[in-house]
């Protein structure tokens, strides 16, 4: 029977995205959405506030939790949005204000200095057990492009209709909204992060 971790978020998209990057390399691990109230992310970093998450979701239920704190640091705005990503545009977490708030933001700047990177912070929390003590771990994943002058494509979300990742064959170059969830998973900020998370998880 599979070993069930919780990922701390009320969104849908976060748990299909996780569900399918840990079944890739961790299917005994089940990935379970998270039901419980929502903690104040009052921390200033990404760590900090998936800290904040994991440790809520790991009291509520007694399972080892996962939190991912990410959001799109943008180069030409000193880092910005980072860890505001999620509210740029207001605490209504408004996912297209956000994005049309940023490319109104961008709408001067050339391509060569519209360069960003998404990133993602997982956080493991496991509750104490049997004697144990509670045990925490911060990684994270740096997925690094440039930002488009407009959306496109229909997949993913948040930011990723105009997040244009580095490495493509040059004149085939395609947003994150445009590629396969496979795609994504296979490259994307947080596959990235879990990588560095694999050995951890590999002692529950």
């Amino acid at each position: 029977m599979p070993r069930r971790i919780v990922l701390a978020t009320h969104n849908p998209h976060k748990v299909e995205e996780f569900q399918a990057i840990v079944a890739a390399t961790r299917p005994d691990l089940e990935v379970i959405g998270y039901d419980g109230p929502e903690p104040l992310e009052d921390g200033v970093t990404f760590a900090e506030n998936a800290l904040i998450k994991a440790r809520a979701a790991a009291a509520h239920t007694g399972l080892p939790a996962l939190a991912d704190d990410s959001g799109i640091c943008v180069d030409v705005l000193g880092g910005a949005p980072g860890v505001f990503s999620a509210y740029w545009a207001g605490h209504a977490k408004d996912a297209t204000a956000n994005l049309n708030l940023l490319l109104d933001q961008l709408s001067d700047i050339r391509d060569p200095h519209r360069t960003a990177q998404f990133v993602s912070t997982i956080a493991l929390v496991v509750p104490p057990s049997r004697g144990s003590d509670a045990e925490e771990h911060a990684v994270q994943g740096v997925w690094p492009g440039r930002l488009a002058t407009a959306g496109s494509g229909e997949g993913g979300f948040g930011y990723d209709p105009v997040f244009i990742p580095d490495g493509q064959e040059q004149g085939a170059e395609r947003t994150v909204g445009e590629w396969t969830a496979e795609e994504k998973n296979a490259a994307s900020h947080r596959s990235r992060a879990f990588a560095a998370l694999a050995p951890l998880l590999a002692k529950l």
